[in-house]
């Protein structure tokens, strides 16, 4: 069937031709017509739908053909009785008896055929219909064409409306799809974009091998969810613990459509989604509708506009019948009444009315349906009431909410004041709801729980609540608009205060049972059950903190919903909500209490690697601990001594860190689980390595990871920040390389990255930056560390992450260091010098130094090439952090050989030391380097047989390791030197 579809819907037929001239011309044009999940071979007389043959008479097979041809028009039962039975008298039950059997042959597409009561029968769904190749070929294709059908799937709905005037816009879309592999339809609400994706997929769907599939994004409120939406909808079943990777791969031989509708209030995690999906497959496609552009890779928009309204001058009835807008009227008015009629006066007054509600689809609709009980010409006059009343309102507000309005007005006055009571109240929920939710803040008074329930249920039957099945539960929700309405209106009864004093008091409840759900729940399981509630959280955070609020609850209510956010990684976030309830703590009255006590803590953990002063991190730490130690809270005082901890260690005060350390693990030793002096012991371990006890460390840190155990609470995490077994063995993994065991250290490198991509965004940030980044570095191992740094850098933009991106461009500015010119290179790794501001003096590990003094070897003075290097060194040996004094003093050394022949004593007084000191401190790869160094130095200076015999036994004693950087440089000096 080569020939170009044409559609029946878009010719234009006459209002006034007949059914059988219609079917005539259709006939002659075309013989294969389609419709919904069936075609009609109108030369072979054979009906087939969802790819199989339906037995169909020939009574039955000539009424159908003669309703669908009719496009859309009434059939009269005299019209159908005198074409069908010619010539031949009948009784009118036996066209009830054909119509019968056409409805069960057409099964779920049995609702395309309408009855018009006491007159005849529609035909609804658009139809197209194409010309029939030669027999043979025909019967070959359509053949081809059923076994493809059989096997393909798809859960599309069912067409129940044709979609009117959208043929221009849909063609542009079907374009779009076919050259470009994300597409997103925006517009307003009401506006039609899924119903234009829909026709498009059903379009679509047989030229695409594994069907076009639908994933409402609608009900969903957490963003994270997404991709698992997407797996879900399309029936895939993926493992335990599968990511969207697992997703991407599954569909990797896949040629479909997803539809994604409904992405704008979980835009980011939509646009996240689609580019790993199109990134990851190589034929999957995305139709995506929205109220804003994803911004994804590759995405092309489309901005569905308005229905087409008739200009202000058309008279012709005829004429204004063809714009959509009109078109859309009258289907939905008739779907309500048969017998609606669309003479010069009615039309006329359409006309006005789709005028006045800008085409927009969903007023047309809200307006329509009350067309039949109504009149068009009352619809008009109300309407143009309350377009009047909006007139001297605000000149701001947009036209199209303007018209809304109006018709929101109109519905809300055919509500009972029950029915009006409770939405106006459950305006206050502002995503969506359950039952009991709605029962919290809408009973009060006469409004019992019955009550409530009862009018939900008729508001959802009058279009005002939109209502979802979901996992066996029923959400409902209140659209944006309607709820903007009826938010209006609460505060216009003054009814608002104390409703949302009931929405606030009852989220306090809902968290603090939270927070003890918490500890028992699985991650996935507690926000599946509070994520969708951050919303209300908000809105009861605002009311709590307004001039009418309650401040007790605002310090309540913040205090509990901080493991929320924490979860969400929403950090500034919750550091804002926590500050504000501190703020005002003497309004509240709870100095001392444990409420105290969890803002002070959550707002410390919110601090931890930010860009804030650890001071503040500290004194947050120190606040939470004086109330916990009276209060006798244990958990708090080990969050408390964690986190100070912390402090010390970041600002290189290791002896104060080792003994908090001691402190908290004779603390931990009280408690039942048995992990959390294990943490202790991470803690110690990371402070004997800094003080350069690297045997001691490893000792640690190898004792703790011997015996961990999962914790037993998961507040594990966000009482000592990230998973301590990934901790541990980022340090042991340093410790390994400084030991001399570089390819065991990558090993462990490589591993413990992949266990922290299973676990958490913050445990896999700190395992990049802090272990396997500088580890691959030291080893030389550039493939491997770009991999590792373009991890850190797309793992960091994560919302409450992004402080680690700085580390990841410092990271990415030593490789470019590494692998080109330092002159045009030098910038990159002194912006990230920059931007880690104050806590460049806390992370300057001799990696960086080394980078950053390499790339200024190449261009600038020796005094500015220096700079970059001895205030690191003054305050290794200030305060004791000796683990890296070898390699500082080493790069001192380097740098004091380009001053020439004057630099060679100092330079290797410096490596003297360094080697010295990496003897005593057990780090053999530092000894390694400060060795090379020197023997360079000395077989300049003709030293050859010196410069053998230091380095020769030094690198005897490296068992593994022979492929990394050092060594093999290393190895190349020596054999100079041999």
């Amino acid at each position: 069937m080569g020939n170009p579809v044409l559609r029946v819907n878009n010719l234009g037929p006459n209002v006034n031709q007949s059914p059988r001239s219609e079917n005539r011309r259709t006939e002659a044009g075309a013989t294969v017509i389609q419709f919904g999940h069936c075609q009609l071979f109108t030369n072979r007389r054979e009906l087939i739908v969802d790819g199989v043959p339906v037995p169909l008479g020939n009574r039955a097979f000539d009424v159908l053909q003669m309703l669908v041809v009719a496009g859309g028009h009434l059939v009269t039962k005299d019209e159908i009785l005198s074409c069908v039975w010619r010539g031949v008298v009948v009784e009118e039950n036996t066209l009830q008896v054909q119509i019968t059997r056409v409805r069960r042959a057409l099964g779920k597409d049995r609702g395309f055929l309408k009855t018009v009561s006491r007159r005849g029968y529609r035909f609804v769904a658009e139809v197209t219909s194409a010309a029939e190749e030669h027999e043979g070929t025909a019967q070959t294709t359509t053949t081809d064409a059923l076994d493809r059908r059989r096997e393909r799937r798809t859960n599309l709905p069912a067409v129940t409306s044709p979609l009117l005037d959208r043929q221009a816009e849909l063609s542009e879309v079907l374009r779009l799809v076919a050259a470009h592999r994300v597409v997103t339809l925006t517009g307003a609400g009401g506006i039609g974009k899924t119903s234009l994706a829909l026709e498009a997929a059903r379009h679509l769907q047989s030229e695409l091998p594994d069907g076009a599939w639908l994933v409402e994004l609608g009900p969903l409120t957490d963003p994270d969810l997404v991709w698992v939406t997407v797996a879900t909808a399309l029936r895939l079943k993926l493992p335990a613990g599968a990511s969207i990777d697992d997703l991407a791969h599954s569909l990797d031989t896949k040629h479909l459509l997803i539809v994604l509708d409904n992405c704008e209030h979980v835009i980011e995690a939509a646009a996240s989604v689609v580019e790993r999906l199109v990134r990851g497959t190589p034929a999957v496609r995305v139709l995506a509708t929205s109220r804003e552009p994803l911004r994804a890779e590759g995405e092309q928009v489309y901005q569905v506009p308005c229905l087409n309204v008739p200009p202000q001058e058309t008279e012709d009835p005829n004429e204004v019948l063809r714009h959509g807008a009109v078109q859309l009227f009258v289907a939905r008015a008739r779907a309500a009444e048969p017998q609606f009629s669309t003479d010069r006066l009615v039309t006329a007054a359409i006309a006005e009315i789709c005028r006045r509600l800008d085409g927009i689809p969903l007023a047309i609709e809200l307006a329509s349906a009350r067309a039949a009980t109504l009149g068009v010409k009352e619809l008009a006059a109300r309407l143009d009431d309350r377009f009047r009343l909006l007139t001297g309102g605000r000149r701001t507000a947009l036209p199209r909410q303007q018209t809304l309005r109006a018709t929101l007005d109109w519905s809300y006055e055919l509500l009972s004041e029950v029915e009006r009571a409770v939405l106006r109240r459950a305006a206050v929920l502002p995503g969506s709801f359950m039952l009991e939710t709605a029962c919290a803040v809408a009973v009060e008074g006469a409004l019992t729980a019955s009550v409530v329930i009862d009018s939900i249920s008729n508001l959802v039957s009058k279009s005002m609540i939109a209502a979802t099945l979901s996992d066996a539960l029923v959400r409902y929700r209140l659209l944006e608009t309607t709820r903007a309405y009826a938010l209006e209106k609460l505060i216009m009864s003054d009814e608002f205060d104390p409703t949302a004093r009931r929405h606030a008091e009852y989220y306090r409840a809902v968290f603090e049972r939270a927070e003890s759900e918490w500890e028992t729940h699985t991650t996935d399981e507690w926000l599946a059950t509070y994520a969708g509630r951050l919303d209300d959280v908000r809105a009861a955070l605002d009311w709590a903190w307004s001039a009418r609020g309650d401040v007790d609850i605002g310090v309540a209510l913040t205090a509990a919903a901080v493991p929320l956010w924490i979860e969400l990684s929403l950090l500034d976030e919750c550091r804002a909500r926590v500050d504000h309830a501190l703020a005002n703590l003497d309004r509240a009255s709870i100095r001392g209490t444990r409420a105290e006590m969890q803002l002070w803590a959550g707002r410390a953990w919110t601090l931890v690697n930010s860009s804030v002063p650890v001071s503040e991190t500290e004194a947050a730490w120190t606040h939470a601990l004086e109330i916990a130690e009276p209060l006798g809270h244990v958990d708090y005082q080990l969050r408390a001594l964690w986190g100070l901890w912390t402090c010390y260690y970041t600002r290189g005060e290791y002896p104060n860190a080792l003994a908090l350390a001691d402190r908290f693990v004779k603390l931990a030793q009280t408690q039942s689980d048995p992990t959390d002096a294990l943490v202790g012991e991470r803690m110690r371990g990371t402070s004997l390595h800094y003080l350069g006890d690297q045997t001691g460390a490893r000792y640690q840190l190898e004792r703790m990871l011997n015996r961990y155990a999962a914790p037993i609470r998961r507040s594990h995490i966000v009482r000592f920040q990230f998973n301590q077994q990934i901790l541990a063995r980022k340090r042991t993994m340093c410790e390994l390389w400084l030991q001399g065991l570089p390819d065991q250290a990558l090993h462990l490198a490589r591993d413990n990255v992949e266990n922290a991509r299973t676990v958490d965004h913050g445990s896999l940030s700190y395992a990049l930056a802090f272990g396997a980044c500088p580890v691959a570095l030291w080893a030389g191992d550039l493939t491997t560390a770009e991999h590792f740094v373009t991890l850190l850098l797309d793992v960091s933009t994560v919302p409450g992450l992004r402080g680690w991106n700085d580390l990841g461009r410092y990271f990415e500015g030593a490789l470019v260091v590494r692998r080109a010119n330092g002159d045009s290179r030098l910038g990159l790794l002194r912006s990230a010098l920059d931007a880690l501001g104050a806590r460049a003096n806390d992370l300057r590990y001799p990696v960086f130094m080394r980078e950053f003094a390499a790339a200024l070897g190449i261009v600038g003075p020796v005094d500015a090439r220096l700079a970059a290097i001895e205030p690191a060194l003054a305050r290794s040996r200030r305060e004791t952090v000796h683990w890296c004094e070898p390699e500082l003093l080493r790069i001192n050394g380097e740098l004091r050989l380009l001053n020439g022949d004057t630099g060679a004593a100092h330079a290797q007084q410096l490596f003297l030391q360094g080697l010295n000191c990496a003897h005593g401190l057990g780090a053999l790869s530092w000894e390694l380097r400060c060795a090379t160094s020197l023997s360079r130095l000395w077989r300049n200076k003709h030293r050859i047989k010196e410069a053998y015999l230091l380095l020769a036994p030094i690198l005897a004693r490296f068992e593994e390791g022979f492929a990394s950087a050092d060594l093999m440089t290393a190895k190349a000096l020596l054999d100079e030197l041999q």
